[in-house]
């Protein structure tokens, strides 16, 4: 039988989206197999890094202002909806992702940092667009 806390590390590395966690500081302290899959970062080149390393500059100021709001108020806008968003493949190329966060917090309800599940939509929304370029032409 697994450790419970050996099968939490394995579901988290073992799930489709990828998997991303940081702490207060936007440090990036958990990171999956899947989350390297998408972003093209291994586990030892994300950890420790800031979540800047995936998020394009034109989005920066945006993502931070609502990381420190949810920070300090506790509460998420965006918790449990998927979101759309562009994200920094290692290659440089942009994607488009879909998101879910959520805050997390100790037994003591202090958050401690934040978790993103992250799945690849770009062919998605490339299918989209062309389909409502070729409709309005």
């Amino acid at each position: 039988m697994i450790e419970p806390s050996q099968l939490d590390a394995q579901i988290i590395n073992d799930v489709a989206d990828a998997l991303i966690y940081s702490d207060r500081s936007g440090t990036i302290t958990r990171w999956n197999r899947a989350s390297t899959a998408l972003f093209g970062f291994t586990a030892d080149e994300a950890l420790g890094e800031n979540l800047d390393l995936i998020i394009p500059e034109h989005l920066r100021a945006a993502h931070w202002k609502g990381f420190d709001a949810a920070l300090a108020s506790g509460t998420m806008k965006l918790a449990g909806k998927p979101t759309l968003t562009r994200a920094l493949h290692k290659s440089g190329r942009k994607l488009y992702i879909e998101m879910t966060f959520a805050l997390v917090r100790d037994n003591d309800g202090a958050v401690q940092g934040s978790v993103a599940m992250a799945r690849d939509v770009t062919e998605r929304v490339e299918r989209e667009r062309t389909a409502k370029a070729a409709r309005n032409s």
